[in-house]
């Protein structure tokens, strides 16, 4: 028996839906694209300190954000610059002055960044940047001496990091 205009037409049509769907590629890669990007924009600008465990912050309500800079970190027993350890805080508690092994490290940094050039294309000196994160229960003597051992390796500009407090409004 012949097939009627209309069961070919249906057999037609069901030989064309049987191949399936296919997925637009172009418009998947455009949405990852997209995606990436937008991540790779927001992570950029998030500011955040090495969370260090053995090390417990002042508290303070300062609203500044922290730059980033060169990392000291105190705790009670070490002295570390950028993750490398330079001294020992019972060493350097024992001699007074400037702290030899944290200038050198901060010097080492300097050089490296600048490539040995004390000032910048246009002639003014270049502002260094460092921020120390000191465990609250150190000896002021200790820090103020590490200060002064940035103001002698240059580094002029000296933030001290704190945890937010919230303030109490009662």
């Amino acid at each position: 028996m012949k097939a009627s205009r209309r069961a070919k037409r249906m057999s037609r049509h069901h030989a064309r839906t049987k191949k399936g769907a296919a997925l637009n590629m172009v418009s998947l890669m455009d949405i990852f694209t997209i995606l990436v990007f937008f991540l790779l924009v927001s992570s950029s600008s998030v500011k955040d300190l090495p969370n260090v465990k053995q090390i417990q912050l002042p508290e303070s309500t300062a609203e500044q954000l922290p730059k980033e800079t060169v990392v000291i970190m105190v705790s009670d027993k070490d002295i570390v610059v950028q993750g490398r350890k330079v001294a020992e805080v019972a060493a350097v508690m024992r001699n007074s002055g400037a702290i030899e092994p944290l200038k050198e490290a901060l010097m080492r940094l300097t050089e490296r960044k600048l490539g040995g050039q004390p000032a910048s294309a246009d002639g003014k000196p270049v502002v260094h940047e460092v921020t120390i994160l000191g465990d609250k229960e150190i000896p002021f003597k200790l820090l103020k001496r590490i200060m002064l051992t940035c103001t002698e390796a240059r580094y002029s500009n000296i933030s001290l990091a704190v945890m937010h407090k919230t303030e109490d409004k009662g």
